[in-house]
């Protein structure tokens, strides 16, 4: 069913209702209209990395993990699943009249906020800090989830609309200001994206204010960009009780009436939350005319009508079994297995059995099945930890010793031991003594990052205050590596920690980010070898939180791998693998296919121009095809990813830092060398003025080529340098 024919049935619809019955539809929870055949929805329901929130469900590894995995057909992928395990569910639900939240078709998913700076708890929800990559993680994710058949197979919903990435503790009342320029550069693309290119069904506004409006009655962005200048035909919702905020702690309304107003108005159509309970006093009031509650009221039953709610379709015969079976089981492993990101490695890794007698395994999330699954997740019928894992690979070849070492945040386990001395150092000690080798497991989970609210972290809301791991776990580490042994780092969170000490004193450290129910089976996969680690940082690990501007200031100058200034610890794109991946060779050929370039092989050859695209007698410039030849140089057959960063050197206001334009995971098997091709947009040969204003500004411009981002650290940290190439348009 196109578009225009679910807007015509749901006009003839929304025409039958009174106005109490229009008003009634614009809440989450809108209850059933008996008299129309209409049954009672909620719109509220979860799917971040798998169906949320609804019972059992496969359970991927967390959004920043998915964007480690640098992998667009693995998230269209994700994205069908949910859908498919989404509408199973349904269908048993509303067979058993079961139409409670968590239960229907439209899922608030993906977050595709920037996760700009390291200390907002929520970051973990996202795809990372790049407008680049968030856009195209998020646009197959989308698409697997709506599908491309008669119906949507589920509805998608891009948020938080705009401009939200924390404090948490100050979002109900904070401004946050934004540059025209930092919006269109930054904050803006992958929404548009969603929309321009995924047709994203629905867009959620943030709690915040941007630029002095509320974000869920922002005129710019709602009319003007959003529905405006990006032709958005879909519903908008607001995030749950935000509207309330606009009279409770913007004060951008003085009662809730007139916040209902605002809303409406604005074009926010569905309310999560209470205040659209007072719709009637508003048009009692003649403060709103029906005809807003009209178009509104259309908006959303065209969705309905789209998500085939009242017609008989080939998803009603999607059975429960599909949830969780095996073939979506397979799938959420080789995620994690993308996802993993190897930070270090001195060649303690991978371990080999034979030469181990006694493996030591410490640390607050050794065991920890929170740690697997970060925040919004759904129910696995079965969970394996890193210490399970590891219990399970080695079997009764290998002896391992456990120690919790110390609590996740607090000084100690035991409520009634010395608060002074912590007590389970002596016992992780003793294990470090007994053991060959030592597996430090340390990090975070969602009590510590998280959401405002749903965290037990009440003293920062669910934010980070700085970039170190809780003082019992600076302790553990400290004295875990003090003791002489071989130690991998493992470091489960969902943002960019201080791992300084263990860069200098570990044999190897490993990023899993929050890897999924059965995680922890990829994570011993790489330990002993059987996979070589792939995954990309999608965020920067920089050195300490002094480095970045203050938390509140939404200025992108000196924040993300773009703009940064200074030495990071680990950069954006970074990981290494088993493997030894490098670019051998670039060549650039315009989109239409006429070929301007050359072959790189040495560094004499490094740095020539391409000339003269073709933009002459009106032909649309619609980008560049990069062929890149790819060597695998190591003993190691592995997956590794090439990157690609532009940068603009003609025009002064353009972004100071090379920028992903292109990315490509691909398999190489030991010694084998590969040409694949990567489109680069003619998107990324534009930058933006001080007035917002998108264009080709230059005509000299340098692209790089390579497995990470073309700066000094990741050279000194790979041992490999990018390969350059100048190009003219």
């Amino acid at each position: 069913m196109n578009r225009q024919e679910a807007r015509e049935r749901a006009k003839e619809l929304v025409s039958k209702m009174t106005v109490e019955e229009k008003a009634s539809q614009l809440k989450f929870d809108a209850p059933a209209i008996d008299r129309l055949g209409i049954p009672a929805y909620n719109w509220w329901n979860e799917a971040l990395h798998g169906v949320a929130r609804a019972g059992t469900a496969t359970m991927f590894p967390q959004a920043i993990g998915l964007a480690a995995a640098f992998d667009e057909e693995l998230m269209e992928c994700i994205g069908e699943i949910i859908a498919v395990e989404g509408r199973a569910k349904y269908n048993e639900q509303s067979k058993r009249e079961d139409r409670d939240i968590y239960k229907g078709l439209t899922f608030w998913a993906p977050n595709v906020n920037i996760f700009r700076d390291p200390r907002w708890g929520r970051g973990h929800e996202t795809y990372g800090e790049d407008p680049f990559l968030t856009s195209r993680m998020a646009v197959p994710f989308i698409k697997g989830m709506q599908g491309d058949g008669e119906y949507l197979k589920a509805a998608a919903c891009a948020k938080h609309f705009a401009v939200h990435s924390g404090p948490e503790g100050e979002r109900h009342h904070f401004n946050a200001i934004a540059s025209k320029k930092d919006l269109e550069e930054t904050y803006l693309p992958a929404f548009e994206a969603c929309v321009k290119e995924a047709d994203v069904e629905a867009v959620m506004g943030a709690y915040n204010r941007t630029n002095d409006e509320p974000c869920c009655a922002n005129e710019p962005l709602m009319n003007g960009y959003l529905r405006g200048k990006w032709g958005f035909q879909g519903h908008y919702v607001s995030d749950c009780w935000a509207v309330k905020d606009f009279h409770e702690n913007h004060h951008v309304t003085g009662a809730p009436e007139e916040s209902v107003k605002l809303a409406l108005e604005t074009g926010c159509d569905v309310n999560c939350g209470c205040t659209y309970q007072k719709i009637m006093n508003a048009y009692r009031a003649g403060m709103i005319d029906e005809s807003v509650l009209t178009t509104l009221c259309e908006r959303l039953f065209t969705t309905r009508f789209l998500l085939g709610m009242f017609d008989e379709t080939e998803y009603d015969k999607i059975p429960f079994t599909v949830v969780e079976c095996k073939d979506h089981i397979n799938v959420a492993h080789k995620a994690a297995a993308e996802s993993i990101v190897l930070l270090k490695n001195d060649g303690l890794l991978p371990l080999k059995k034979e030469g181990i007698n006694t493996i030591g395994v410490i640390g607050p999330n050794a065991d920890s099945r929170s740690a697997l699954v970060g925040n919004y997740h759904g129910t696995s019928s079965r969970y394996v930890t890193v210490l399970e894992a590891i219990e399970d690979y080695v079997g009764e070849d290998v002896r391992v010793l456990y120690s919790e070492g110390c609590d996740l945040w607090k000084d100690n386990i035991s409520g009634l031991a010395d608060p002074n001395k912590p007590d389970r150092m002596s016992e992780a000690l003793t294990v470090v003594d007994y053991s060959d080798v030592v597996v430090l497991v340390v990090g975070l989970d969602e009590t510590l990052e998280g959401e405002e609210g749903d965290t037990g972290n009440q003293f920062a809301s669910g934010d980070k205050i700085d970039l170190q791991l809780p003082l019992p776990q600076r302790q553990l580490m400290h004295q875990v590596l003090e003791a002489g042994k071989k130690v991998v780092v493992i470091n489960m969170s969902g943002s960019a920690i201080d791992l300084s000490e263990a860069e200098k004193k570990a044999g190897a450290i490993l990023q899993t980010w929050y890897p999924g129910a059965r995680g922890g089976v990829e994570v011993a996969k790489i330990l002993f070898g059987e996979l070589s680690p792939s995954g990309k940082l999608p965020v920067t690990f920089y050195n300490t939180s002094k480095d970045l501007p203050d938390f509140r200031d939404y200025s992108m100058k000196n924040r993300t791998y773009r703009y940064f200034e200074g030495e990071v610890l680990y950069p954006f794109g970074y990981g290494l693998t088993y493997g030894d991946c490098e670019v051998k060779s670039v060549s650039v050929n315009e989109a239409t296919g006429a070929e301007y370039g050359y072959s790189s092989k040495n560094e004499e050859q490094e740095r020539k121009t391409v000339d003269s695209f073709n933009r002459k007698n009106g032909n649309a410039f619609s980008g560049v095809d990069v062929k890149v030849t790819v060597a695998n140089n190591g003993t190691v057959a592995t997956d590794d990813v090439v990157q690609l960063y532009i940068k603009d050197t003609g025009f002064d206001k353009a972004i100071p830092n090379p920028c992903l334009c292109g990315f490509k995971r691909v398999h190489l098997e030991a010694g084998e060398e590969k040409e694949i091709t990567v489109h680069v947009a003619s998107r990324a040969f534009t930058s933006v003025d001080d007035d917002g204003n998108r264009e080709i500004f230059s005509e000299t411009f340098v692209l790089y080529a390579g497995t990470c981002q073309p700066d000094s650290r990741s050279e000194q940290l790979t041992g490999h340098k990018c390969i350059s190439q100048d190009i003219r348009l």
